[in-house]
């Protein structure tokens, strides 16, 4: 008896630490991963506004009738790109907030950084651009959101120009399912959305700006036909969306986690076999190796909107 309840009591220990491990990396070590992701999209997108201000606009042949055929803005410079790729970048000074962001808000584009949601024009449009971000983990780029009060200043940066926007109100929470807030509006806006409170996701906080259009690059209208297609706006979910989970990272969470048990109770067996804390110190390397991965996956698959 009291051999099982030693036993049991070490299991319970393990969980625990490995719990804690996993909150860790949760508030932490998301980070590195998101950090290491803003480094390659900011020399990513610094290489394409460079060619954007090369080469801003093509020209239009004339129409009949017309004399002269038009330069416009370059087309390209107007339709958001593929999913997980940067879009531009946001400043806003009072809290501190430089970051790049994406195209799309699934937990793999939040998990590079702030992301823009499908199907709402671009920044620098006429509409109501919307992007969101993590609040706690994954470098938190809107930690601070809640600061942001009546005239802070938000600037971003696309292929299109420069714009900047000041908040129109107070932040405010709404339902993760409240569409109405990235509705489309008939004037150049921003919406920015986060969990809330910290640490949760039961709600969305979210910013309003206005489009200062005197301080501001040219403003365009979004494309109605990316190739052919009709945009569509984004689903009435459209603030729970990426915060379910990922389905296809359940079997993989599960296939290292299964990785992950069997090479714990390998390094058991061979410290109980040779008491030694060289075989501590070892035994850890490849656990830690692939405790990581099984974080990762098992992050991706839980249900996560922080």
């Amino acid at each position: 008896m009291r051999r099982a309840v030693a036993a049991f009591g070490r299991i319970l220990v393990t969980l625990g630490l490995l719990i804690l491990l996993f909150v860790a990396y949760e508030l932490w070590g998301t980070g590195l991963i998101t950090a290491r992701a803003q480094s390659h999209l900011k020399h990513q997108f610094q290489q394409e506004l460079k060619q954007a201000e090369e080469n801003p606009t093509v020209t239009v042949p004339a129409r009949p009738g017309k004399k002269r055929p038009k330069a416009v803005i370059n087309p390209k410079f107007l339709v958001a790109p593929p999913e997980g790729n940067a879009v531009g970048f946001i400043k806003i000074p009072k809290i501190d907030v430089n970051w790049t962001f994406v195209e799309g808000v699934q937990l793999t584009d939040l998990a590079k950084g702030p992301g823009h949601y499908p199907g709402t024009p671009l920044p620098g449009q006429v509409g109501n651009a919307a992007i969101a971000g993590h609040r706690t983990t994954h470098g938190a780029p809107f930690f601070r959101v809640n600061e942001l009060a009546v005239g802070d200043k938000i600037h971003i940066t696309t292929l299109a120009g420069n714009y900047t926007y000041v908040v129109t109100q107070k932040p405010f929470a709404v339902d993760p399912t409240d569409y109405a807030v990235v509705a489309n509006t008939p004037t150049a806006t921003l919406t920015l959305t986060s969990c809330n409170p910290r640490y949760s996701a039961a709600q969305r906080i979210i910013i309003k700006a206005r489009l200062v259009r005197n301080q501001s690059s040219a403003v365009h209208r979004p494309p109605k036909r990316i190739n052919g297609k009709k945009i569509q706006p984004p689903p009435r979910k459209a603030l729970a969306t990426g915060l379910e989970g990922q389905s296809n990272s359940v079997v993989p969470s599960v296939v290292f986690g299964g990785i992950v048990f069997l090479v714990g109770m390998l390094w058991w067996w061979l410290y109980r076999r040779w008491r030694h804390p060289l075989t501590l110190f070892l035994g850890a390397i490849p656990f830690l190796i692939v405790l990581f991965p099984f974080y990762v996956y098992l992050e991706r698959a839980l249900p996560n909107g922080y």
